[in-house]
């Protein structure tokens, strides 16, 4: 696929206003369903659409039949530097340092994703190709390794040839290497990847090329972080992020569309309950991510899914916390989510919960609920700051939070 450079563009910024654009309908009507924006026809301009960006962030390009290629470009809120401190903070907070992803000068998102890999990559792979043993089955006219006793009796019924075999083979077509390779070629097909950078990709690929390629829409390899693949992990938390389902890939009928997206909402909240789970562990107990086994009645029969759930030494839930990227109402919070929290707190049987917004108008807002007694809070993070100055902010959100679950 080309890299864009072809086909109408669309510049839209996350969660701004709404802008009307000329659409041929069958473009538009593709972007309703994708979901990816809001659109709708103009009631008021015969042939032209109502866009308008939420959380999703990044470029994908439509291609409808017999009409023209759309790439549609929505550019994030906060500056791509902290973007990607959020996305490397939450995928590993202990192996993070500042300055570790380099983005450069690139101001959108998916030029800066890309350079910033494929800088990984090279950091990975300039003093060779990471090798390791791989456990291998298969049937073969030679022997090696060990013959698999069962499966030739259950196979070939006592044929001598083939013979089912299992063997441990040093190589670099190991996990490792295959996240890699599938990474770069995912970025290879996703437009807006500037020229230059897609030549160092392809070199990339090149050096990758005797590893064996991942199956579209099968599960990706496990790996686990060792000493010896340890220049390896800054590209593979990369390729992770560009695998693991942030990307947007869609083909039905007429519709093809790809390209790369983040999406915002779960982005901060990945990295905010990351940051409180780490932030808390000098007090002893547990944190858990999407807690489960969370229900509201007696029954069992209304599950709740709380952003994160710290519990004590004894297993008691002590705090619950919620991650909100964007407040909905520009005079202060919106007070669904209040509704929200106390349901968490009832359900826990916590006298106070915490909201952590992106952004807000005050640093902190307290409610008392009536009857009940139950203290919700509602705490706002600054993005804009450095990311020391962040992690140091949820420190001190993190010491309000203990106090108020010690009175």
């Amino acid at each position: 696929m080309s890299d864009g450079s072809d086909g109408a563009v669309i510049e839209l910024v996350e969660h701004a206003r709404p802008v009307s654009r000329p659409l041929p309908d069958a473009v538009g009507r593709a972007l309703a369903a994708s979901r990816i924006v809001d659109a709708a026809p103009d009631p008021y301009v015969a042939g032209k659409w109502t866009l308008k960006a939420g959380s999703k962030v990044g470029a994908v390009r439509l291609e409808v039949a017999g009409e023209e290629a759309i790439t549609l470009r929505i550019t994030p809120k906060v500056a791509i530097g902290r973007l990607f401190f959020l996305l490397g903070y939450s995928l590993d907070p202990r192996g993070w340092r500042d300055g570790d992803v380099d983005v450069a000068e690139h101001r959108e998102l998916l030029p800066a994703l890309a350079y910033a890999f494929e800088r990984q990559v090279e950091r990975a792979l300039g003093r060779g190709l990471l090798q390791g043993y791989r456990h291998t089955e298969e049937s073969s006219l030679v022997v090696r390794g060990r013959i698999r006793e069962a499966e030739q009796i259950r196979r070939r019924f006592g044929a001598a040839l083939p013979v089912e075999i299992a063997y441990d083979e040093f190589t670099t077509d190991i996990a490792e290497n295959r996240l890699l390779r599938a990474a770069v070629e995912r970025l290879l097909r996703v437009p807006g990847v500037p020229r230059t950078v897609r030549v160092r990709l392809l070199h990339q690929r090149a050096r990758l090329a005797d590893v064996a390629p991942l199956v579209r829409g099968q599960e990706l390899p496990p790996w686990r972080a060792t000493r010896l693949n340890s220049r390896y992990r800054q590209a593979l938390h990369l390729a992770r992020a560009i695998l693991d389902g942030a990307s947007a890939e869609h083909r039905a009928g007429a519709l093809r569309i790809d390209g790369f997206l983040f999406d915002m909402n779960k982005l901060f909240e990945d990295f905010v309950c990351v940051a409180l789970c780490e932030a808390l562990l000098p007090y002893g107990g547990r944190g858990s991510l999407q807690a489960k086994g969370v229900h509201l009645d007696e029954d069992d029969a209304i599950r709740m899914r709380p952003d994160f759930v710290w519990y004590g030494d004894g297993g008691q839930p002590l705090l619950v916390a919620d991650a909100k990227y964007k407040a909905g109402k520009p005079d202060g919070y919106p007070d669904a989510d209040l509704y929200q929290m106390l349901a968490y707190c009832t359900a826990l049987g916590l006298g106070s919960g915490h909201l952590v917004y992106a952004k807000g108008n005050a640093p902190h807002t307290r409610h008392q609920v009536r009857q009940a007694g139950t203290v919700l809070h509602q705490h706002a993070l600054g993005l804009d700051q450095e990311p020391a100055g962040l992690l140091d902010e949820v420190g001190l959100l993190v010491r309000e939070m203990v106090h108020g679950t010690r009175q």
